[in-house]
Formats: C-alpha cells, structure tokens, sequence
C-alpha cells in the first residue's frame, strides 16, 4: 500500500520510528556540540522510555522500525548496491568500504546507524584519541527531520548540517526500495542537494490539508528549497496555499514544530510569544497561480484566509517563565493519532493544564496501556509518556514520528 498523508491529526495508520540504540553513546560532553546535542542522553532510560512511547503508537497503528526495513531492503542486491555506492562518499576507509559487500545484513545495519570505530594509529593511541570511519547516527530517533510525505509523494531531507547526511540516504533507500514505503515518487530529494543554500527539514513541513501546507523558514530550512518545494507541490495540481512562518534564528526554535502543532481540527498548540502580541512571527503566504507572496498580519489571520481557522492552546500556560521552560522540553511538540488524541511528554505540567481547560482528558501511558477501553474514548484525549531523557535530544513525539498512512479526514 502507497504512502498517503494529507493531513496533520488524522487516524494514524501506519507510522515509521527508530528506537535509540548505542549511537546514543557517541554523544560526549566534548563533542556533543558536533551532533547537535545540548545535553547528552542516558542511552537506557531512554530505550525505555521510547518503548513506552510505541506501545503506545501500537494501539493505534502498525509501527515501523528503521532498523528492521533497512535489515528488510539489504536483501535485495539493487538495494545493497545502492548503499554501499553511496557510502563511498562518507566513508574514509577504502578497505572498509569494500568489506561492506560481504557482510550480513544485520552487522551493516549496525555500521550504517551505530558508526565504526576507525583503528587508530600510535599518536592517536598514546593521546588516547578515537574516532569514526563511518559517523555514529544519534539523531535517528528523529526520523521526521529526514523524511516528509505529502499526500501519495515522498520528500527526502537535505540537512542543515553534515552530520546528518547519512540520515537522508537511509530514508532515500528505504522510500526507493521497501514496499511498506511505496509512493509516487519523489517531490524533493534532498541525498542528492548540496548546493549550499538548499536545506529543507521535516519538523518545518506540516500538511494541514491536502491542498495546504504550512512551512517553517527556520535556521535549518531555506528558502530557496521552499520556494522549490512549492513549485513542485504547485505543479502536481493538487496543494493551492502554502503558508511560511518566519521564524527567529534561535536554539530554542529549530523547527516550526518545536512551537506549533495542530492537535484537532480546531486546535493548536503554539508557543504565544511567536504568534501573540508584539513578538509575533512574520507569515508569508503563497498561492498557486499568484505572482509573488502576501505578508498576513498574523498567522490565525491567514489560517482564517486560507478556510483552516483554528484555536490557540498556549504552551506554557499564560505565564512567560513557564512558556520558555516547556517549550525548550518540547511543550509544543505533539503527535496527533487521531482528531483530539494526541500524545505528549507528561514533564510539562502547564501545558497539560492548558489542554485540560481546552478539554482534553490527561491520561498517563501506563494508565491507557492498562485498559483496553481507552482507544475507544470519545473525549479529548492526551495520552502522556515519559520523556525526561528523550527530550534532552531537542524534540518530542511529533519528532519522533514519521506518519507513512493516515486515513482521509
């Protein structure tokens, strides 16, 4: 069955993931800067913390692991081919590169994800230095910054930064090459973009509908991959608004979704002083068969003028202090597994409060994992997990998540 997203919050049906493994371990306080980390991670809490996480998804979906369909394609020799001829290009190691072709499935999957130590050399040994010939991954268990479906279509990444290169090549194999990731084809390839000012990340791409879409130019997305993208999108007939937010180059905003989400039809969750009062973020609106871009006053101004208004939840709640300390935990980062039931990190009191004035029902992972009647709530609901040691990564569920299948809404 073909990939089909076109939308933000409807029932989830099929959705990739990447529990964290010892890649996690790469990641030292010297070099934690490198791999785009601010803290380092306790690789077992976190294990089991993204256990719970898909437990959960499992309720409501089939779930995928990265690990197992690239296991899945390497048996295939066209598959095979294409990953070892492409990490040529990263690899240092001619040797190592060869070695490659002769190796199990499994243990390539190790190399490509977990990294391999190169073998170090006498300085190195008496300066107690090491390093990678092919780079650890510690950013996989974010697989929506790599990859991106838009309606029947697939998107792959270009990343900001070349730590993460690699990360596009495994979602380009597994969008070529496995069946559960059949699409119609391509709209942007990001493996194959190194021209410098085309970056484009999946945490700045949300489908709101399937003729809209709302954009992040954010320090990790350019606009000339948007202005690409939406020629492409333009051009396949079927998306008419694409709306941008223009955001600030800050540590604490390095995707749109780190301070949006949509949670039902009629619901957000934004971080208020990017949207709200005088800080609020420029928006951009562009229309298919339209000249040029219109400045909207506000970003629920353009919502309204492109037919989608929707209601702000503040992340944070109504004070300033606890707005920036739940935002930098992920408050604004939601997976929607249907219309009004979303999961969240149960770490940001404020927000939970916000979405119980809203309406919404807080019920812990290890509640709703205990009783089967749960899936079958007709209420609000908010299911929420742990994430002490997952969220020192810099995202939340929606990060977390690649939606491959969601049903028409």
């Amino acid at each position: 069955m073909p990939v089909d997203v076109t939308s933000e919050i409807a029932q989830l049906q099929t959705v990739l993931v990447h529990t964290p493994g010892p890649e996690l371990e790469a990641v030292t306080p010297g070099n934690r800067e490198d791999y785009l980390y601010d803290d380092i991670i306790a690789l077992e809490i976190a294990q089991r913390e993204h256990r719970q996480f898909v437990s959960v998804l499992r309720r409501f979906a089939t779930v995928l692991q990265v690990r197992e369909l690239l296991a899945d394609i390497l048996a295939q020799p066209e598959a095979r081919e294409f990953l070892i001829t492409k990490t040529r290009d990263v690899l240092a190691s001619d040797e190592l590169s060869r070695r490659l072709g002769t190796l199990p499935a499994a243990q390539i999957v190790e190399m490509l994800i977990e990294g391999t130590r190169e073998q170090s050399g006498p300085i190195a040994q008496a300066l107690n230095e090491e390093g990678f010939a092919f780079p650890p991954l510690p950013n996989l268990f974010f697989p929506r910054d790599i990859g991106m479906v838009i309606g029947g279509h697939a998107v792959v990444a270009a990343m900001r930064y070349d730590v993460r290169w690699t990360e596009e090549l495994l979602i380009k194999a597994l969008f070529t090459f496995h069946p559960e990731l059949a699409n119609d084809g391509l709209l942007y390839d990001g493996s194959e973009e190194r021209r410098s000012n085309y970056t484009l990340e999946g945490g700045d791409l949300h489908c709101l509908r399937p003729d809209l879409l709302v954009l992040g130019f954010s320090e990790r997305t350019s606009t000339a991959a948007l202005d690409e993208l939406c020629d492409t999108v333009f051009a396949q007939g079927v998306v008419t608004d694409v709306l941008v937010v223009i955001m600030p180059k800050a540590p604490t905003a390095i995707h749109l979704d780190m301070i949006f989400t949509q949670i039902d039809r009629d619901l957000c969750v934004i971080y208020p002083p990017f949207f709200v009062g005088p800080e609020r973020l420029p928006v951009l609106h562009r229309r298919h068969g339209q000249a040029g871009v219109r400045e909207m006053p506000d970003f629920f101004e353009a919502l309204r003028e492109v037919r989608h208004p929707m209601h702000p939840v503040f992340a944070g709640g109504q004070h300033r202090t606890s707005q920036e300390r739940e935002q930098w935990s992920s408050a604004c980062n939601f997976l929607a597994v249907r219309p009004g039931t979303i999961v969240s990190y149960r770490r940001n009191d404020a927000t939970l409060c916000e979405l119980q004035a809203a309406g919404f029902r807080v019920v812990p992972a290890v509640n709703f994992l205990a009783f089967d009647d749960w899936t079958d709530a007709k209420h609000r609901t908010v299911i929420t997990i742990e994430g002490t040691e997952l969220a020192r990564g810099g995202g939340g569920p929606r990060c977390m998540s690649l939606p491959l299948r969601r049903a028409a809404l």
